[in-house]
């Protein structure tokens, strides 16, 4: 029993020890200004497809095989009397990371710019990815792998999310490198920040500064932090950089609402409080149907049959509710109360962006 009290009161100890905000590093949310990556491009070629590539209509993919067999020892005369299902045009895009080398691996995109239906099974065959100059800076190929697929035919066929995107994992291999060497000594560098915040910034700066001692860090902006390399790290940089990366500090977030009208999902930041604010909500529905009649004449009369239309109008209002909000109330107050009514997630999108008209929501509202 003493054993228990002892856990109970460790867990008790530990949860008021957690701050209101999580730690997080500095390289979860910035960079050293200039390390980024380079986008790459190229256009190739996927077989093995079960019937589900390029039509005769589209012409490139014949055209790019003719050039292949040809490099490979076969001629023939032309690509008009091709006539291949099993092969799709695309292009094919990756990444070249900072600091790439030779020989280092890369995952790449694959996407179908022609009438495939789909690049399931497919094989990439050995394409070249370039760069924003035109020179070749990496080679891609090997299987692709989709998050979807299709199956049957146009008439009875069914189809789950993308099946002519793949992507190839490891797919891309590094050919050239963009890597300038570094120079021997560094006496100051650039922190830029993902997000625009002056909060955050000066975190970062109080955090730098006190973890070194010094005065060795200067906002520059709302996102970049500019940094004095000590004398002891100037020729070794790469551990200061490492040091900075790995600074702890409590990060501020933006008090904001999200809401998806498409799909009626809303999501709430922690910070996000309402003023108080009287929410009535009800809905209105008309409801109009015709009935057909038929009118028949008597017997040996000279009547004819005709069709009568009946129609009925029917009008159904509910009863409106009253939710009142009191003072430092948050969204989570608010959504807790709409529950309890009933109330569908679409019509919380729409009561949300009436209180942010009415000036009652102390957050910005973005909808997707």
């Amino acid at each position: 029993m003493n054993i228990k009290k002892q856990l109970l009161a460790l867990v008790l100890i530990c949860s008021l020890s957690v701050p209101a905000f999580a730690q997080v590093r500095i390289k979860d949310i910035g960079h050293i200004g200039g390390v980024r990556g380079n986008s790459l491009l190229g256009y190739g070629l996927v077989i093995g497809l079960n019937k589900t590539g390029d039509k005769k209509q589209t012409a490139f993919p014949q055209q790019t095989l003719v050039n292949m067999l040809s490099q490979l020892g076969l001629t023939l005369n032309g690509n008009a009397n091709i006539r291949v299902e099993n092969i799709a045009g695309v292009i094919v895009t990756g990444v070249l990371p900072a600091f790439a080398r030779s020989g280092t691996r890369m995952d790449v995109t694959v996407s179908s710019i022609g009438d495939a239906t789909s690049l399931q099974g497919g094989i990439l065959l050995r394409t070249p990815l370039l760069g924003p100059d035109g020179k070749t800076y990496g080679i891609a190929e090997g299987s692709l792998v989709l998050g979807g697929y299709s199956a049957g035919n146009a008439a009875t066929g069914i189809t789950v999310n993308h099946p002519t995107v793949g992507r190839i994992p490891n797919g891309g291999t590094v050919e050239q490198s963009l890597t300038i060497a570094g120079p021997q000594t560094v006496e100051s560098l650039d922190l830029v920040l993902d997000q625009m915040d002056f909060t955050n910034v000066g975190r970062v700066v109080s955090a730098i500064n006190d973890s070194f001692g010094g005065p060795i860090a200067s906002a520059l902006d709302g996102v970049s932090v500019r940094m004095a390399v000590p004398p002891d790290y100037q020729k070794n940089w790469v551990d200061f950089i490492s040091m900075v990366e790995n600074i702890g500090i409590h990060v501020d977030t933006k008090a904001k609402v999200v809401v998806n009208e498409r799909t009626g999902t809303v999501v709430i930041g922690s910070d996000v409080t309402i003023a108080p604010v009287s929410i009535s909500h009800g809905s209105l529905s008309i409801q109009v149907e015709t009935q057909f009649d038929v009118s028949q004449p008597l017997p040996y009369s000279r009547g004819q049959t005709t069709v009568v239309p009946q129609q009925s109008v029917r009008a159904d209002e509910q009863k409106s509710n009253f939710v009142t909000l009191s003072k430092e109330s948050t969204v989570d107050d608010l959504i807790r109360a709409l529950n309890a009514l009933g109330v569908t997630p679409r019509d919380t999108i729409a009561i949300l962006e009436a209180i942010k008209a009415a000036g009652a929501l102390q957050a910005e509202l973005e909808v997707l």
